[in-house]
C-alpha cells in the first residue's frame, strides 16, 4: 500500500510539473502613457500592459514583466533576455527584418485636435492656423508638408501634454499628435473641451507585439490570444477603460 501511494504522489508530482503554465519575460518601456508607464510602486502598468496580460490569460501562460528602456529593446529578443516586447511598436517594413510581429492590436495613425467650436475640419485647413506638434514626431513630419518645415505657424512641443495645454490656453488654434496618446488625454482632462478630426491623409499604421523572428510556436500563441480577446469582448473593455467608447475595428486576426 505504501509503495502505491508513494507511485501516486509520483505520479501527481509529474502532472502538475507538466500541466504548469510555461513564463516568458515580457520587455516593456515605462514612458509612454498610456501604452505602459511605472505607477508609484514602480509596477508597469498600462494598455499595452491589459492586453498582454488579457492575451497570456487567453493562452494559459504566465508573464513577467520587465520595465526595457526603448534604445536596444528589439535586440533583447535576438539575445533571449526577452520572450516578448510590447511597447507601443509601430508595426514597420524595417521592422519586420529584425523581430516577427503579431496581427495588429492598436491603429497608430495621428490626429488633428481642435477646441469644440473650432471649423477645423481637415489638415488642408491648418493652413490658417497656429499648429502644435511633438517635436520631430510624425505630427511634425505631417504638419511640416503642409505649412512647410519652417513655417512660423509651427509651434513645437517636448510632448503631448505640454502640446494639448497650450491649446486649452488658446496658445495655439489646433494640434497634430498620436491618437491613442491624444485621446487618453482627453479623457483625463474632459473640462478642455477638445474634439478629434480625422483626414484621409494620414496614413493607417498599426502597433504589433513582436517576438523573435524565428518563435513562432509563440506568435502563433500570441495571435491566438488576441484573437481570443477580441472575440469574447475583453480587448472593448480594455479599450474603452483606457481610451474612449470608439473601440476600432482591427484587420482580421
Amino acid at each position: 500500500m505504501f509503495k502505491k501511494m508513494a507511485l501516486i504522489g509520483t505520479l501527481l508530482a509529474l502532472f502538475s510539473m507538466t500541466a504548469q503554465a510555461e513564463t516568458y519575460v515580457v520587455g516593456s518601456g515605462g514612458t509612454y502613457r498610456p501604452f505602459e508607464f511605472e505607477n508609484t510602486q514602480k509596477q508597469l502598468e498600462g494598455f499595452d500592459i491589459d492586453i498582454i496580460k488579457a492575451i497570456a490569460k487567453a493562452e494559459n501562460f504566465d508573464i513577467k514583466l520587465v520595465n526595457t528602456p526603448w534604445e536596444g529593446i528589439f535586440a533583447t529578443l535576438n539575445s533571449g533576455d526577452r520572450d516578448i516586447i510590447i511597447s507601443g511598436i509601430t508595426i514597420t517594413d524595417k521592422r519586420k527584418q529584425m523581430v516577427a510581429f503579431s496581427s495588429p492590436y492598436f491603429p497608430a495613425e495621428q490626429s488633428i485636435v481642435v477646441p469644440q467650436s473650432s471649423k477645423v475640419d481637415s489638415l488642408a485647413a491648418l493652413k490658417t492656423e497656429k499648429v502644435g506638434v511633438v517635436n520631430s514626431s510624425t505630427g511634425d513630419i505631417v504638419v511640416s508638408d503642409v505649412l512647410g518645415k519652417n513655417s512660423t505657424a509651427i509651434k513645437r512641443f517636448d510632448n503631448t501634454p505640454l502640446m494639448l495645454q497650450e491649446l486649452s490656453e488658446d496658445g495655439i488654434g489646433a494640434a497634430v499628435g498620436d491618437i491613442g496618446v491624444v485621446k487618453y488625454y482627453i479623457k483625463q482632462h474632459p473640462d478642455k473641451q477638445f474634439k478629434l478630426v480625422p483626414d484621409d491623409k494620414f496614413e493607417r499604421q498599426y502597433f504589433g507585439i513582436a517576438v523573435a523572428k524565428d518563435n513562432q510556436p509563440l506568435l502563433n500563441k500570441i495571435n491566438s490570444g488576441l484573437k481570443k480577446i477580441v472575440a469574447d469582448g475583453s480587448y472593448a473593455k480594455i479599450y474603452s477603460a483606457w481610451f474612449d467608447s470608439n473601440v476600432p475595428t482591427l484587420p482580421a486576426q
